[in-house]
């Protein structure tokens, strides 16, 4: 009981007091059984809303490529459909027969298949979005002969990329580190690596499966990782098993620049190769071994514009089961007459939801 209540029980006769007490709780006993029902139903809201203490998905969500659908703006820029339900996206890439991105494609133009089950396309983009970008640099004594000229290439990434990328930068070499977290100077990232002394091991799996949880952080709803480095590891914690695996699981595209010895590589190098052409593969995006200077500006330029020039489909899984399993993707675009035949990339396919996992919205 209150310090104030306690004031009219001893000074007073006791039929004052219990006229009293009446008096002043039996106003507010109403009001108090509405404000403990009320809070009640704030905290049970609340407990509802977030995940339980302890609980894996609250602290490392692994399942990225499911989102919350958005509201759809129609023609007029008014909001018209409000989708509830689960929503896959896929960033895709469309080229001609002799390499050359093609834009001004419509959504009647593409099907998607969800384990061979055609999809009904919910969402459809063709902008020039921005993109959260990790970069991957090997500073390993592997790359010293290599050093300069993959710093150029970096520049020349951050040259065509679009204005409002943001980027942070991940150096290896015995270990794996943060050198420089999300910003929207480019350059200031290239230039963090203009004194580096390239020395030591090659711990390529740890850095990537970093850049990996790393890129999750970034705040535009695309994601990407760029590689650069020989695709060599001698020194990681992380397996290449592990490092597929949360590359599987996560809705990011790698790009790969391996930079091998312009004439010419031994087989370890070939090794590496194969490890960065798999990576990127099964995200969607893609390796390249430039074998002189010109080669080498005109893949990194490549690797920016492709980023750019990409085409974002959204569908709900007519299968929505929640049994976590990995759904494998197909996109099939039927190019407008006259059109030759056109080659469509993107990833693999995705885990599904678990039953009773949190929606990981962005």
């Amino acid at each position: 009981m209150g310090e104030g209540t306690r004031r009219y029980r001893t000074p007073y006769p006791v039929v004052v007091s219990l006229l009293l007490t009446m008096a002043v709780f039996g106003g507010q006993t109403q009001q108090q059984q509405s404000s403990t029902q009320n809070k009640q139903t704030d905290q049970k809201t609340d407990s509802q809303k977030q995940p339980a203490a302890g609980s894996q998905t609250a602290s490392k969500p692994d399942k990225p490529v499911l989102t919350a659908a958005p509201t759809v703006a129609g023609p007029n820029g008014q909001q018209d459909i409000q989708l509830n339900a689960l929503m896959v996206n896929v960033p895709i890439t469309v080229t001609d027969p002799y390499g050359r991105f093609v834009t001004g494609l419509t959504q009647a133009n593409f099907e998607v298949y969800e384990d061979k089950v055609k999809q009904e396309i919910k969402l459809f983009s063709d902008s020039d979005a921005p993109v959260s970008i990790g970069i991957v640099f090997d500073v390993s004594g592997s790359m010293k002969s290599r050093i300069n000229r993959s710093h150029e290439a970096l520049q020349k990434f951050v040259d065509a990329s679009h204005e409002d990328d943001d980027f942070f930068l991940v150096a290896f070499n015995n270990y794996a580190k943060v050198v420089k977290d999300f910003t929207t100077d480019g350059h200031g990232v290239a230039n963090a690596l203009t004194l580096v002394e390239p020395k030591g091991s090659t711990a390529l799996y740890d850095a990537a499966y970093i850049a990996v949880e790393k890129v999750r952080q970034g705040r535009h709803k695309r994601k990407a990782l760029i590689i650069i480095s020989d695709g060599m590891d001698n020194n990681s914690r992380y397996t290449y098993s592990e490092l597929r695996k949360i590359v599987k699981e996560a809705d990011v595209q790698i790009y790969a620049l391996g930079i091998t010895d312009l004439f010419g590589s031994g087989a370890e190098e070939q090794g590496g190769e194969a490890i960065l052409e798999e990576i990127t593969r099964m995200t969607g995006g893609r390796a390249f071994f430039p074998t002189n200077e010109v080669d080498l500006e005109d893949a990194i330029t490549r690797i920016a514009l492709e980023l750019r020039h990409q085409y974002s489909i959204g569908y709900v899984p007519q299968d929505a089961g929640h049994d976590g399993r990995y759904r494998k993707l197909r996109v099939v675009v039927n190019p407008p007459k006259g059109m030759p035949h056109l080659s469509v990339r993107c990833r693999d396919g995705y885990f599904g939801q678990k039953l009773g996992e949190p929606v990981v919205t962005r």
